[in-house]
């Protein structure tokens, strides 16, 4: 089983054989209309990352109807997600720098 850093080198999601896959917490690789919600909230904790990958949306390469829509919305929620990162840190970060302030004072 490949370790964290090692998932994290490998795509969130890509795009083979005509479907789409997410990667699983083992490292492995399942098709995406296989995402729940718990999925879902550990994609977003690696879109958070520096390293973070997906392959680009194509249409051509997706043959499967229901993996389109549910790649396409996906991956384009966490592409803007990864682009954002490092806003939502620093807007996380002095949140927190203000509660940790008032309290010590």
């Amino acid at each position: 089983m490949p370790t964290w850093r090692e998932r994290l080198d490998m795509k969130a999601l890509k795009i083979e054989n005509h479907q789409g896959y997410f990667l699983t917490a083992e490292g492995e690789y399942d098709t995406v209309d296989k995402i729940d919600r718990m999925v879902l909230l550990r994609l977003v904790g690696l879109a958070l990352e520096d390293d973070f990958e997906v392959d680009e949306y194509d249409e051509e390469k997706l043959k499967n109807q229901a993996h389109q829509i549910i790649y396409k919305s996906i991956s384009v929620k966490l592409i803007d997600l990864h682009q954002k990162r490092n806003q939502f840190r620093d807007e996380s970060e002095r949140l927190y720098l203000e509660e940790y302030e008032k309290y010590k004072a």
